[in-house]
């Protein structure tokens, strides 16, 4: 009987094996109270700011301003239309601003519709209440917040900038990773990049501060214990502009935040934010 050779087939190379999910602790137990503290304070602030908006749906610069002087920003309505009016541009806001129709189905000519104000209902007096009310929690909650992120070392090591992430090359790669919803994995999944870093910075060191000092000095108490404010801004008017300017910013913040989160995976991020531990996603490779 002839030996017959044996001959090796080679195999297939077996997939590796996934590489095991990392958790990591990501966000301090006083972020986390402080966001989602700051989230409901923000929402009833906002809220409560547009039904004050809407005793006067106009904004002026300088010390003064009254129905029959020129507003640069206003929001009105005609017997038949809503309008939205920036300098002489007007824009048609039928039925979102100016002029829109309530739950009942009647038609109203306030500037901000009900479901985007507290109370829903018209009244001046409770929405200054509710405003001034949380106000407070958003004062203490942020100077609380600076506290711990100093003792902590939270805002120098986690959201101030290095060098070269203010390199115009280095922020423009950011955004070309973004626009094409490339975000970071590994290591570099558990820092802030420089995108999140400069928004984090001017909401919590520029808009909030902002806001605050401009809600005092439309304060007639405050003007008269701290005078020097109607002259940093300006005039109570210029305050008032800065005010609604700034919140308008920190809507855009959150639109921007929530659409971010949704896109990177809602419930490993949310759920960082609840627990401080996050999964960290494996490294991409770009071979």
């Amino acid at each position: 009987m002839d030996n017959e050779a044996v001959i090796d087939e080679p195999t297939a190379a077996e997939p590796a094996p996934p590489p095991p999910r990392r958790i990591a602790y990501r966000h301090r137990l006083s972020t986390r109270l402080w966001h989602w503290v700051n989230a409901l304070t923000v929402f009833l602030m906002l809220m409560s700011g547009l039904m004050i908006f809407n005793a006067h749906p106009r904004l002026y610069w300088g010390k003064y301003g009254a129905n029959f002087d020129h507003p640069w920003l206003m929001i009105g309505s005609t017997p038949t239309t809503g309008y939205l009016q920036l300098g002489s541009v007007r824009i048609n806001t039928t039925g979102v601003l100016g002029r829109w129709k309530d739950g009942a189905g009647q038609v109203q000519t306030r500037a901000f519709p009900h479901w985007a104000t507290i109370p829903s209902s018209y009244n001046l007096a409770a929405g200054r209440r509710w405003h001034l009310a949380f106000a407070w929690l958003l004062v203490t909650g942020l100077v609380a917040f600076l506290i711990a992120s100093l003792i902590n070392r939270h805002a120098a090591r986690d959201l101030a900038p290095t060098r070269d992430e203010l390199a115009p090359r280095h922020i423009w790669h950011d955004i070309r990773e973004h626009a094409r919803l490339r975000f970071p994995t590994g290591d570099a999944a558990l820092r802030y990049n420089i995108l999140q870093k400069l928004s984090y910075v001017g909401v919590i060191f520029v808009a909030l501060p902002l806001i605050i000092l401009t809600g005092l000095t439309m304060s007639p108490g405050m003007d008269a214990a701290w005078p020097w404010l109607l002259d940093l801004f300006g005039g109570r008017q210029s305050a008032r502009s800065i005010h609604f300017l700034a919140a308008m910013a920190i809507v855009l913040f959150i639109l921007v935040h929530l659409v971010m989160v949704v896109l990177a995976g809602p419930i490993n991020e949310i759920g960082s934010m609840i627990t401080g531990r996050f999964r960290v996603p494996p490294e991409r490779s770009d071979a």
